[in-house]
């Protein structure tokens, strides 16, 4: 399995934001992506993940084996945490949602609705859905929003355990993981395009 991304263009609301952008990620490999706040990277993971289309260029070899995380963590808040976890399973089609709880440390907190967990027990549910879908290729913007560093280090581990399960991971984070990862600067990759004030630039 590889992902390959070939001189892809990028943009919001019809603004180039980058352009020209190669890479692969192929098995038990990871790709963080770097970059100040506003160059791009969020625009990128999204495109990447079909959640909005090129405007140039094409991602290959990842057609139904992505999973995305995003900024918001796709909890339904009158949901239990082993309820949010079954219905993102049954999505994908899987069913054990085990691994998943032990994985993130959510074993004691089964029962809880979603609408009652703190901000970094949110983060941890959003990001042991991951974990339910059966998918290769995590897609991960800024996953370590509102986790303490023993949170952090439980992320980690679970991506340790995808790749080396054969998985791979494009993200994006500032948080050094400890992981064998190439990086890529997107600041290289920023085209020429109309002046943005800084609240366009938050959601790049």
């Amino acid at each position: 399995m590889e992902m390959t991304v070939t001189d892809l263009a990028v943009g919001r609301g019809g603004v180039p934001v980058l352009a020209g952008v190669s890479f692969a990620v192929g098995s038990g490999q990871a790709l963080v992506l770097r970059g100040p706040n506003g160059s791009g990277k969020t625009t990128l993971l999204r495109t990447v993940a079909g959640l909005q289309v090129p405007m140039a260029g094409v991602v290959a070899g990842a057609e139904d084996r992505i999973a995305y995380a995003g900024h918001a963590d796709g909890l339904k808040a009158a949901l239990s945490v082993a309820e949010n976890l079954r219905f993102w399973a049954s999505v994908f089609g899987q069913s054990d949602i085990a691994p998943a709880l032990a994985a993130f440390d959510l074993e004691d907190l089964v029962d809880r609705p979603a609408g009652r967990l703190s901000a970094g027990q949110k983060r941890r549910l959003g990001l042991a859905r991951l974990m339910v879908t059966g998918r290769d290729v995590w897609v991960l913007d800024e996953p370590t929003v509102s986790l303490d560093a023993a949170s952090v280090a439980l992320f980690a581990a679970a991506v340790r355990e995808h790749l080396a399960r054969g998985g791979a991971a494009l993200m994006a984070t500032h948080i050094e993981l400890g992981l064998e990862a190439e990086a890529l600067d997107v600041s290289r990759f920023r085209a020429a395009a109309a002046r943005m004030d800084a609240a366009d630039e938050a959601f790049l």
